[in-house]
């Protein structure tokens, strides 16, 4: 537990004192310096809360008592010391003020509530200010300024300050001038007199220019409420139009831009002002400045005013003046490009220089810096886009191809004249390649808004290949340099790894929104041919761009052009198997060769990336020949999980393709692939003599899988039991274990029916007693894959830095299970079926439990298939809908399905409808005999589901290979009426904690931390569990419940009043059956992520023994999304004795 500056606070004094003592030469100094972090760091923080003082066993006012004496030492040292030493102590109050002018609203520790000694403060710096030089009395009053809170109630202090205006020393009434603006932005009266003052002193013939500037910046502190702001920017504006200095002019423009900005009602008056200075009767500083005020306003997001084609035509005008330099140019673009997104569906198509934009684009400087070119890009880029967004506005002006068709060649071009002097030189420029990728963004806004380009994008990418080529072409013959050829090589090899990131990103955009077809597929396979059939490029940007073709993104399309179902057929089955093989075996040839040149971190990527794509048999050999490759046991234990986890994926995939490939065997044994390494590790699967793969045994292959996905999970805990060292990783195949686990309890019960699969009559095989038996079985795992469902939820609600591709894939697989977990239930949709009590579940009845299973489907299709998910909702009726605690989500967890979920789309789609008729032909049909052949329908539906639901490739999210630290939380707490070590209460009482929660690996991106603890009598907790070490939260079974429960309490929490007391009730009490008790907390977190808070837990029925609270943290960031908190340590154990 990290201790806050309140703890540290005697500590930094004896330190500061030490210092201040010290003899050594300098040490005084330093010690001061040293403290102004500290002082920062103090200033950002809250004030203590009792639970602080109990947790760092502080006295209450102690933390007050040394920041005073800290305070009054500076102070007394400032008063006595020489100039050096002064200059230091204004400069720790200088740094803690302007750190806390950045942080609006918030005073610090120098606020009048949290300074005692107020007056003895100001004493001893009037002492220097009344017996000092000039230097000193400016040093004094820059002080005043930094404690303005409560000097300012000081009149004494006041009038210094105001009188020190008219000093002969420049430095006292700078240092006057600073202060009082100061002052101003605390005060409601003082910015009045100020400025009166101000007015004649800046009018006086006999004021200096560097006081008159000093005056100037006055103004933009005075924002303190509109009406002087209103009075303040009025009076500056005059006073600019009246001068004719052009310093004056430009201090006072930038100090009214930023009073402008603190008022919405200012800004739009200051930007039509501002633009009255871009003319060119004006000098080259005063229009620079004006574009950098300009741009201040834009960057604040205060672009909520009309602005007339005349403002437009003057930012036009500026863009090819060869007197303004490129980078004033550079922001006159940037402000373009912000005004028209606001102003385009209204602006006059005549005032659109198109022309300009792109005669700018094109003829930019060619230096390895183009940003007025990238900006001009961007700007006709983004107009484009708005074209498109308002349907006719930009007919006739922008939507014809050939001018949509010169920007895209126009990008491309760029991308080569940026990229040519790195071939050839072979130096790696950091922001050329900066600017490669933002040209690569532009391309993929521009196709994703127009998808008539997609062919045009990818045979200009083609052209860039062949570009390349023929640049090394020349080079290899003409070079002499060798060292110089081989880092253009190494620059060429970074450029292809970027265009195969765009490329991977360009085919998913385009598979989302439906746009992938034969020529696009055509393109793409020649593009990827251009690459590995050259010498350009080496085998590893060989391999990844093989393995482009390999994704079901792009060869799933040729499902939707040959087949009506992508699902239902086997021949599309087939056509897909052979796409997939048959490209694997490609990419397999090419990985072989990464291996054999030892370029083994090459190899990983392309393993890690194996993996992602789904191409197994190259994951399982790569993974399974680095292993021997590495020195570190660590890295070792990670390769082997790797290997096990791709074995068994390897495994089920060659179970699903040997059905309907007879030679898939020959192939992988041509290409040398081990086959061995399947036969040991997943020896279920039967062969023939000739060691060809005969038809499996699913329930067998399914649980050779979970056994190497237990192992794989068994390879990371053994070795990383310290910490929470890839939790994300263990988590995620902890869950697939599960679902593997699942489907083979289900398939296991199918085959003991044995109607399932043979036309035989239910009372001649089958007892009806038995029949029940199996149903219920089948429903308590429906139940498990409910849940497992949910849980998948929970992890993309849990790593607020996933990234998008891999939270859509988690989607992706709660929805699957959602769809078996749907289709296991099925008995439970069907009426007059004799299963009465098939819900043994003590949470709900089969009424409450349907409508479980159709809301957690039905919510996740609700965006995609809405049309399946209204079907869904037809299965149950409103007054079967459970409680609301059983179907909340996280804020940010929309349900995002990714575009190769389709296939789950389809298959849910077909399951409802089948559902739906039998519920129908049920209702219809009561007799026992059209009972008997409903049952056993639907057990043969079921079971098609599972082998239609094996088909579907699985996916691993990109971010599985992501392997720093877990992000989550930690929770520390003591007994707040025990003094010693432990946690122990004694019958009948209640526990009262003191809580510390502390965020782990996040930068702060949220103010506040909720927590809710939970303790029950079946918590109790044996000697031997609490010395216990690699704790999992997510084997905890009440995680799912917890964070349902911890989600409502932060809803309603920001909600409106009106459910103030249902929380404060829900705060700290007993659930309905009275077996464990909840108690929730929210607190308020420093910049370091701490927060504490206290609670109580009303164990006062509990038996004598030790009990582990189970706890559950979250937060809600900048963007009001609901984040999961990984609990990174165990709950508390307390003791009742």
């Amino acid at each position: 537990m990290e201790r806050n500056s309140a703890a540290c606070a005697m500590q930094w004094s004896i330190e500061l004192e030490k210092g201040l003592r010290s003899k050594k030469p300098g040490r005084s100094a330093e010690a001061i310096l040293q403290f102004g972090q500290r002082l920062q760091q103090w200033s950002r923080e809250p004030e203590p809360s009792s639970a602080a003082h109990h947790l760092f066993d502080l006295i209450p006012g102690e933390d007050r008592l040394f920041a005073n004496a800290i305070l009054l030492r500076l102070a007394d040292t400032f008063r006595l010391g020489d100039d050096h030493i002064r200059r230091c102590v204004v400069k720790v109050f200088l740094s803690e003020y302007r750190c806390r002018e950045k942080r609006k609203g918030c005073k610090g520790l120098l606020s009048k509530e949290r300074v005692e000694n107020q007056s003895e403060l100001l004493t001893r710096v009037k002492f220097v200010f009344d017996n000092g030089d000039g230097n000193s009395r400016a040093l004094a009053l820059v002080i005043f300024g930094c404690w303005a809170d409560f000097a300012k109630d000081s009149a004494h202090v006041r009038y210094l300050v105001l009188s020190s205006f008219v000093s002969s020393h420049a430095l006292e009434a700078k240092a006057a001038l600073f202060a009082a603006g100061c002052f101003c932005e605390v005060s409601d009266d003082f910015p009045c007199i100020v400025l009166e003052l101000l007015v004649n002193l800046m009018t006086s013939s006999e004021t200096s220019l560097p006081i008159k500037l000093a005056g100037a910046r006055v103004f933009s502190k005075m924002g303190y409420s509109y009406s002087i702001a209103n009075r303040a920017y009025k009076t500056g504006l005059k006073l600019l139009l009246d001068s004719l200095e052009e310093d004056y002019q430009i201090a006072l423009l930038v100090s009214l831009s930023k009073l402008a900005s603190t008022s919405t009602m200012l800004t739009s008056d200051q930007v039509e002002f501002l633009f009255s200075f871009l003319s060119q009767e004006n000098t080259i500083r005063v229009r620079t400045t004006t574009l950098r005020c300009l741009c201040f306003i834009f960057s604040k997001g205060l672009c909520h005013f009309s602005v007339g084609p005349n403002l437009v035509q003057a930012l036009f005008s500026t863009l090819d003046e060869p007197a303004l330099p490129s980078n004033i140019q550079c922001e006159a673009l940037w402000i373009l490009r912000k005004m028209l997104l606001y102003m385009l569906p209204s602006l006059p198509s005549n005032i659109l220089d198109l022309s300009k934009l792109l005669s700018i684009a094109e003829n930019a400087s060619p230096s390895l810096f183009m940003s007025k070119s990238l900006l001009a890009t961007r700007v006709l880029v983004d107009m484009s886009i708005k074209f498109k967004e308002h349907g006719d506005l930009g007919s006739g002006l922008f939507c014809s191809s050939p001018t949509l068709s010169q920007l895209i060649s126009l990008i491309i071009n760029r991308i080569t004249l940026l990229m040519k002097p790195l071939f050839d030189l072979g130096q790696a420029d950091v922001v050329a390649l900066k600017e490669v990728n933002n040209l690569l963004y532009l391309l993929l806004l521009m196709v994703g808004e127009h998808p008539e380009l997609i062919a045009l994008v990818l045979d200009q990418i083609s052209t860039f290949i062949r570009n390349i080529s023929n640049m090394h072409d020349i080079i290899t013959t003409t070079q002499a340099d060798i060292l110089r050829h081989e880092k253009g090589m190494a620059m060429r090899l970074k450029v292809a790894c970027k265009l195969h990131r765009f490329l991977l990103t360009f085919l998913e955009n385009l598979s989302e929104a439906g746009t992938i077809n034969m020529v696009v597929y055509d393109k793409v396979k020649l593009l990827v041919k251009q690459i590995c059939e050259g010498n350009l490029f080496d085998c590893y940007t060989q391999t990844i761009y093989s393995l482009l073709l390999h994704s079901r993104v792009i060869w799933h399309h040729k499902l939707d052009e040959s087949e009506d179902s992508c699902i239902f057929n086997r021949n599309s089955g087939m056509l897909l198997d052979n796409c997939s093989v048959g490209q694997e075996l490609v990419s397999f040839k090419f990985a072989k060769k990464v291996l054999a040149e030892n370029m083994n971190w090459s190899a990983y990527r392309v393993g890690s990336f194996s993996v992602c794509q789904g191409a197994w048999f190259v994951a399982t050999f790569i993974f399974q020949q680095l292993i021997t490759q590495v020195h570190s046991e660590s890295c070792s234990c990670w390769l082997k999980s790797l290997f096990q986890f791709a074995c068994s994926e390897a495994k089920l995939t060659l179970s699903l393709l040997t059905k309907r490939s007879s030679s898939l065997v020959d192939w992988l044994e041509t290409m040398e692939f081990p086959l061995t390494l399947l036969r040991n590790d997943l020896g279920e699967m039967d062969l023939d003599g000739a060691d060809n793969l005969n038809e499996p045994n699913y329930g067998k292959v399914l649980l050779g899988a979970y056994n190497s996905i237990c192992s794989s999970k068994e390879t990371l805990e053994t070795a990383f039991t310290v910490g929470q060292s890839f939790c994300f990783q263990k988590w995620f195949l902890f869950l697939r274990a599960k679902v593997l686990r699942a489907v083979v309890d289900v398939l296991d019960t199918l085959e003991t029916i044995p109607f399932v699969s043979e036309s035989s009559s239910i009372n001649e095989e089958v007892g009806k007693s038995f029949m029940v038996q199996c149903l219920q079985r089948i429903v308590q795992i429906s139940l498990r894959l409910k849940r497992i469902a949910e849980e998948f939820d929970l992890v993309g609600a849990s790593f607020i830095d996933i990234d998008n591709k891999s939270a859509k894939i988690i989607s992706g697989l709660a929805l699957s299970c959602s769809l078996v977990a749907f289709i296991t239930g099925f008995t439970i949709f069907v009426p007059n079926l004799p299963t009465a009590s098939i819900a043994r579940c003590p949470e709900s009845s089969e009424n409450i439990l349907r409508a479980y299973l159709v809301q957690n489907l039905a919510g996740r299709l609700w965006q995609t298939d809405r049309e399946t998910s209204e079907k869904l909702c037809q299965l149950i009726d409103l007054r079967e809908q459970p409680d609301n605690r059983f179907c909340l989500l996280s804020g940010n967890q929309v349900f995002n399905i990714s575009s190769e979920a389709r296939e789950v789309i389809v298959l849910c789609s077909h399951a409802v409808s089948r559902i739906a008729c039998l519920k129908i032909e049920a209702a219809r049909e009561q007799s026992e005999e059209n009972i008997t052949g409903i049952i056993k329908d639907g057990l043969k539906l079921t079971f098609e589901i599972l082998m239609k639901w094996m088909e579907i490739p699985f996916r691993t999210p990109k971010y599985f290979f992501r392997l720093r630290p877990s992000i989550g939380s930690e929770l520390f707490a003591e007994n707040v009426s025990e003094a010693t070590n432990g946690l122990h209460i004694s019958p009948g009482q209640h526990l009262s904690l003191s809580l510390c929660l502390q965020l782990k690996n996040l930068p702060l991106q949220s103010t506040k931390l909720y927590c809710m603890l939970r303790c029950g009598v079946s918590s109790i907790e044996r000697k031997e569990e609490q010395c216990r070490s690699g704790f999992q939260a997510w084997e905890t079974d009440e995680m799912v419940e917890m964070n349902k429960e911890l989600f409502r309490y932060v809803t309603e929490s920001e909600s409106t009043s009106d459910n103030i007391m249902n929380i404060n009730k829900r705060r700290c009490g007993i659930d309905d059956d009275r077996e464990f008790v909840n108690s929730f907390v929210c607190c308020k977190l420093n910049e370091r992520g701490i927060g504490f808070s206290g609670c109580s837990l009303d164990v006062s029925g509990f038996p004598t023994g030790s009990y582990r609270i189970k706890w559950h943290s979250c937060c809600v960031d900048n963007q009001s999304n609901y984040w999961s908190l990984l609990p990174l340590n165990a709950g508390p154990v307390f003791t009742i004795q």
